[in-house]
């Protein structure tokens, strides 16, 4: 009687099992990078929060370092694929597409561009994270921009990137206590009054 060779089974099952693993690792990451900050992340409280020992942690991401890098790199990725969501030239798109980013990531974006100055790899990384938005802001308002001469392209763009950067989403929201609809409209007001602008 002929049995089939489960191993290539297996071998799939193994993977997707470490690959959840790795995924319920960086879920746990972020929540602690958001809670505790970079220096006082804690490889323990990541790995129980998964339910794996720290030994299985260091075995996917080989240190601190490594699971930080590793957190910081995935975040980056979903932020570009959420960003890109933006209707191109809306308003009212481009503010609700932004809320919803801040309010999925802004406390860890926060939290990790205050230790940026501890390693350079997170320097690297915060970097990379605001060219993303620089990026955004071009996409979400590039018909509000190109017909523009340069000098005055230039400094609409440098004003939208400081409307809706995240430290001016923090002020609001969290520092003046401000709801998301409030905040919302505030960001959307000092826009269109930039928008409205002579060219």
């Amino acid at each position: 009687m002929f049995i089939a060779d489960r191993r290539p089974y297996k071998k799939v099952v193994r993977e997707q099992s470490q690959q959840r693993t790795r995924e319920a690792l960086l879920d746990a990451a972020d929540e602690e990078l958001s809670r505790d900050g970079l220096s006082n992340a804690s490889l323990e409280s990541v790995a129980a929060k998964a339910g794996v020992t720290k030994q299985t942690l260091l075995r996917h991401f080989g240190s601190k370092e490594g699971l930080i890098e590793a957190a910081i790199r995935r975040t980056s990725e979903f932020v570009r694929k959420e960003r890109a969501r933006a209707p191109i030239g809306d308003l009212p798109g481009a503010m609700h597409n932004l809320m919803d980013h801040y309010e999925r990531w802004g406390k860890l974006v926060m939290r990790v561009l205050a230790e940026e100055h501890r390693s350079s790899l997170v320097h690297k990384m915060t970097d990379h994270g605001r060219q993303v938005h620089y990026d955004w802001v071009d996409y979400a308002f590039g018909p509000q921009l190109e017909d523009l001469d340069e000098e005055a392209r230039l400094r609409r763009r440098a004003a939208l990137i400081a409307l809706c950067d995240v430290h001016t989403w923090w002020l609001l929201s969290h520092d003046l206590g401000l709801e998301r609809s409030e905040v919302s409209a505030i960001l959307t007001d000092l826009i269109e009054r930039l928008l409205a602008e002579e060219k």
